[in-house]
């Protein structure tokens, strides 16, 4: 049986990311890393109104998950959530709508989603993902992480979808031309996952998702297939029971599972 969870990513790598949740007659926006107008782009492309949303998630303050905000805030007067020290570092927060700033509880429900935060280990704030609940689906929302915590992977477990981090090839990273400081932010356990940790988590469940959409893809130290390639022969190789589907999501393009799902039908 299909997940409830419709997904949307409007953009999702290093110059920013953005995506729309949809389960039943609840729509959420995670992060507003790209301009306004891409994302009201985005949300009419999914046959929405930004009035159909009940708010918008972000993961934590870097530059490419809250650049839209301040438009955004005050052209549809949207309800964000963020924890408190996510606020308080939080860019240009002047300029982002009072009406719009709400405190993240750490677990609350909008329309007929539960959602919980969990703690990512990234060099923000308080950088969270999320877990959202719809009935008995799950799907789960992962990316910025440098190490995968135990709250990380209970986060995962029985997610039928699950939006995962697969920033870097390590290869690809070292050979490049980062410098060795910039490198070393990456790789460490505030860092972002490569796409072998990424593959790892996967064939480390006992029960895989039905669909992962492969995210944050660096635009300098990895490319979409050798990212699809790396986890598809991964997986291949741990001789999954399970079949999964991946998307890889992109900066340019909205990848979503509604067009495969209308094709399966």
């Amino acid at each position: 049986m299909q997940n409830k969870f419709q997904v949307n990513v409007i953009a999702s790598g290093s110059k920013g990311n953005s995506s729309i949740i949809v389960a039943g007659n609840t729509a959420l926006l995670i992060d507003a890393g790209i301009s306004c107008k891409r994302i009201l782009a985005g949300i009419k492309a999914c046959g929405l109104e930004p009035g159909d949303l009940s708010g918008v998630l972000l993961t934590h303050e870097h530059i490419d998950h809250v650049a839209g905000l301040p438009v955004l805030s005050r052209k549809t007067g949207l309800p964000i959530y963020a924890n408190e020290k996510t606020w308080a570092a939080m860019p240009k927060r002047s300029e982002i709508s009072r009406e719009s700033i709400r405190v993240l509880p750490r677990n609350f429900t909008l329309g007929n989603i539960k959602i919980e935060a969990f703690k990512i280990s990234h060099d923000a704030a308080d950088p969270v993902g999320y877990s959202l609940f719809c009935g008995k689906d799950k799907c789960t929302y992962l990316t910025d992480c440098g190490f995968l915590t135990d709250s990380c992977i209970e986060a995962v477990k029985n997610a039928g979808t699950l939006i995962l981090e697969a920033n870097h090839d390590v290869e690809m990273l070292k050979h490049g031309s980062y410098p060795i400081m910039l490198q070393n932010r990456i790789l460490g356990r505030k860092g972002h996952l490569s796409n072998e940790m990424a593959g790892s988590l996967l064939v480390g469940l006992d029960c895989l998702p039905q669909e992962v959409f492969l995210a944050h893809l660096s635009h300098e130290n990895n490319r979409p297939q050798l990212a699809f390639d790396t986890i598809d022969e991964m997986l291949k190789k741990a001789d999954t029971k399970e079949t999964v589907e991946l998307y890889v999501t992109r900066q340019d393009i909205m990848v979503s599972n509604m067009d495969r799902r209308l094709q399966d039908e």
